[in-house]
């Protein structure tokens, strides 16, 4: 039997110039669930999955993502997960659920409270412990590493115009959908036609921070090679990592490219793929290509191709 068909049926977003200073993951997470199941026509509690992406540790507390539980209301008992790290992993994980037809739909949220520490030492934790880490080196001063590699390789003229993203905060939730209940609930579904992720090896110093395997290897599993896409979305925390992402993609210069900016950690993937579903849903583009990063310079990558209805 053939595994269904999985679609973004709706998409929803924090506004970027929102001021979400002192919200608590509940108050940050409230509007959006709210439009993104009004989108769909569901009522809190009616998917039959939930996934969430968020990150514990970046949060400063254990378990913080049951508190955004109040927002998606968990009473009569829901079927829940969650994944420590970007939302992309959490739609991974919901289209996987979806896949083995153990539901036909499902919400995938993501948020991140940035605001609650200072990323720059936070996220210096992730690093491998013995070389890396007790250095305290932050995002900005490695993504700096990477921009000089690629300078020094003649890929990049100058430095990249701008830094990463600011500490923010921020939410973004989607909702899928399989078979016939996606065209049920949306009259233009963006269909997943390839998802797949994979990691680099954490050392640095083993890898060409020039180059990025690891997303060639998600977009070929993908499916990314097979057809142009009209638009590629990109998750870049650093504007230098378009240039290491373009050539993976195999992305020329008159691609349409859109890059992911200020957007928050933990989300940003996440909104990647939503607006590249919302293209679709918009009738903007037939086939897009989405992508999602964690971890230092472009360490691990999630490569999505999503298509509209083939007529």
């Amino acid at each position: 039997m053939e595994p269904p068909q999985v679609a973004v049926v709706a998409y929803a977003r924090s506004a970027p110039e929102e001021d979400t200073a002192g919200l608590s993951e509940a108050e940050l997470l409230l509007p959006v669930l709210g439009e993104v199941l009004q989108q769909a026509g569901l009522r809190p509690g009616e998917p039959e999955f939930t996934c969430s992406g968020s990150s514990d540790y970046l949060a400063g507390r254990p378990f913080s993502f049951t508190l955004a539980l109040d927002a998606v209301g968990a009473w009569p008992p829901i079927a829940e997960s969650h994944v420590e790290t970007d939302g992309a992993w959490a739609l991974y994980e919901a289209w996987v659920k979806l896949l083995t037809g153990e539901a036909r739909t499902a919400l995938v949220y993501a948020h991140g409270k940035a605001s609650a520490g200072e990323p720059e030492r936070v996220l210096s934790r992730q690093l491998d412990p013995y070389c890396l880490a007790p250095l305290w080196p932050g995002p900005e001063a490695l993504a700096g590493l990477q921009e000089r590699a690629l300078i020094d390789a003649g890929e990049l003229a100058e430095p990249a115009p701008g830094k990463g993203p600011p500490a923010g905060d921020g939410a973004a939730a989607v909702v899928l959908a399989a078979g016939e209940t996606a065209r049920r609930i949306c009259g233009r579904p963006a269909w997943i036609h390839g998802i797949d992720h994979r990691v680099e090896p954490q050392a640095l110093g083993v890898r060409d921070l020039t180059d990025s395997p690891s997303t060639r290897l998600a977009a070929e599993r993908a499916g990314a090679y097979r057809a142009s896409v009209d638009v590629a979305e990109l998750h870049t925390p650093h504007p230098a990592q378009e240039v290491v992402l373009r050539k993976a993609l195999a992305l020329g210069a008159d691609a349409e490219v859109h890059a992911s900016g200020a957007d928050p950690l933990m989300v940003a993937g996440l909104i990647r793929l939503g607006e590249a579903a919302a293209r679709i849903h918009r009738g903007e583009a037939g086939r897009v290509l989405a992508h999602a990063t964690s971890g230092p310079c472009l360490q691990q990558n999630l490569v999505a191709v999503l298509e509209g209805e083939r007529g």
